[in-house]
C-alpha cells in the first residue's frame, strides 16, 4: 500500500496558512509505516497522508425517503515535508475527481489542490504553485475532511489556484499575506460563456491572521478578482475563532461576494442561464456559525447554522434587482475519537431550507427542503 502511494504523490508543499483543522496539529500521530515496521520516522522531509470521510447517508427531501446509500465524501492523498529550516513542499490530489486538465489556463488539473514549494526567510515566507486562495474566514481554511456540510458560498467558488503568495509575520502572532493567483479553473469561454475575456485572469487577496493569547484568533482577507474584460468580482471575509476553554470552541464567519458576472452561478441556475447567459451583479453573503463542545477526553457535540442570501444588485438583461434566495443551514451530531490520532467516528444530521423571493417563484422556483442523517468516519491517515 505504501508503495502504491508512493507513486501516486509525486510532488507537494507545506504552507504556513492554508487548510488547518483540528487533524493537523496532532503531529505525534504514529504512521502506518512506524506501525507495520516498529520503526520510528526521524525525518520531516517527508510526510504521507490519505485524507478519508466516509459515511452512510439516509436521505429526506418534500416528497419523504429519497436515498440511502454509502459514499466517500472525501478522498485526498497528500505529500509535505520540509527540507531544510527554509525550503518546504506540498502536493494534495483529490483521487474522487477527474483529472484533465489540458484546457486549464495553468495546464493542471482540477482535482490538484496544492502543488508547489515554499521558502521561508525570516519574516517572510512565500509559496509557489498551486495552492489553496487566502479568502478568509475560519471554516474555509479547515482541512475539507472535517466538513460536514459546507455552505452554498464556499460550496460553488472555485478555491484552488495556481499562482504565488507572500506571508509576513510582523510578530510571532500577527500575520499579512498578499497573494495573486489565475482567476480561471477552465477556459474562459467555458466558465463564462460568450463574453469577451479578460487579459490578465488574476485574483488578488489581501489577508490578515491574528492571534490574541491563542483565545481569539482572525482571518479577515479582500480580495478583487477580474472575472472578463470590464467585469470583476469583491470578495470580503471576516473569519473569527473563539477557544474559550479546552472544552469549548467556536467560530463565526462572515462572507460576502459582489460579482460583476455570476461566477457562483446560483442566479443564473435560477433564470436557466446557460453557457451563453451568464447573469450580471449578482450578490451573495453568508453567515456561519460552528461551536464544539469536548464535554468527554475522547467525545465532542458539535452544533452549526448557516444564513445565506443570493441577490442581484443592479437590474440588467431583464433580470430584476432585489433578493432571490434566502437559505437557511443546520448541521449537528457527535463524535468519538478512540485514540490519541485524528481517526473519529460520527453521526451527523444536516438539513437545509431554501426559501425563494415572488420574482425567483415568477421564474418557477419553489421553497424545499432537505435532510440528512449521516453515520461514518473521518481519518487523516498517516501512511509515512
Amino acid at each position: 500500500m505504501l508503495l502504491c502511494l508512493t507513486a501516486i504523490a509525486m510532488s507537494g508543499s507545506h504552507s504556513l496558512y492554508a487548510q488547518s483543522s483540528k487533524s493537523d496539529f496532532m503531529s505525534d500521530d504514529k504512521s502506518l509505516f512506524e506501525e507495520v515496521t516498529g520503526i520510528k520516522k526521524k525525518t520531516d522531509k517527508f510526510n504521507l497522508y490519505l485524507n478519508m470521510h466516509g459515511d452512510f447517508n439516509m436521505k429526506w427531501n418534500e416528497s419523504g425517503f429519497d436515498q440511502g446509500a454509502f459514499e466517500m465524501k472525501q478522498l485526498r492523498i497528500e505529500m509535505k515535508g520540509n527540507i531544510n529550516d527554509w525550503l518546504s513542499y506540498r502536493y494534495r490530489q483529490r483521487l474522487n475527481r477527474g483529472n484533465d486538465g489540458s484546457g486549464n489556463i495553468d495546464n493542471v488539473p482540477t482535482s490538484i489542490d496544492y502543488a508547489g514549494i515554499g521558502v521561508k526567510l525570516d519574516k517572510f515566507s512565500f509559496f509557489a504553485g498551486k495552492q489553496c486562495t487566502a479568502y478568509g474566514g475560519i471554516e474555509f481554511d479547515v482541512n475539507p475532511i472535517d466538513i460536514y456540510e459546507y455552505s452554498d458560498m464556499i460550496e460553488n467558488m472555485n478555491n484552488f489556484m495556481t499562482g504565488l503568495n507572500v506571508a509576513y509575520n510582523y510578530n510571532p502572532h500577527q500575520q499579512i499575506q498578499f497573494q495573486v493567483l489565475n482567476s480561471l479553473n477552465g477556459p474562459s469561454k467555458e466558465m463564462y460563456g460568450d463574453l469577451e475575456r479578460t487579459k490578465l485572469p488574476l485574483v488578488y487577496t489581501l489577508n490578515w491572521n491574528g492571534n490574541f493569547m491563542d483565545v481569539f484568533k482572525t482571518r479577515w482577507s479582500a480580495s478583487v478578482m477580474n472575472e472578463t474584460k470590464g467585469e470583476k468580482m469583491y470578495y470580503y471575509a471576516l473569519g473569527n475563532e473563539f477557544n474559550f476553554n479546552p472544552q469549548w470552541h467556536a467560530y463565526f464567519d462572515w462572507m460576502y461576494s459582489r460579482e460583476g458576472v455570476d461566477r457562483k452561478g446560483i442566479i443564473t441556475r435560477m433564470i436557466g442561464g446557460d453557457l451563453n447567459h451568464n447573469v450580471f451583479n449578482a450578490e451573495y453573503m453568508s453567515y456561519v456559525l460552528h461551536v464544539n463542545y469536548r464535554f468527554a477526553p475522547k467525545w465532542n457535540l458539535f452544533a452549526k447554522g448557516m444564513y445565506e442570501t443570493a441577490s442581484v444588485y443592479k437590474s440588467s438583461d431583464e433580470v430584476e434587482k432585489g433578493k432571490y434566495r434566502t437559505a437557511w443551514g443546520y448541521v449537528g451530531g457527535i463524535e468519538y475519537y478512540p485514540m490519541e490520532t485524528n481517526l473519529h467516528f460520527f453521526l451527523a444530521y444536516t438539513g437545509r431550507s431554501y426559501r425563494f423571493a415572488d420574482r425567483a417563484k415568477a421564474l418557477g422556483e419553489d421553497n424545499y427542503s432537505t435532510n440528512r442523517v449521516s453515520v461514518g468516519f473521518i481519518w487523516q491517515m498517516p501512511v509515512f
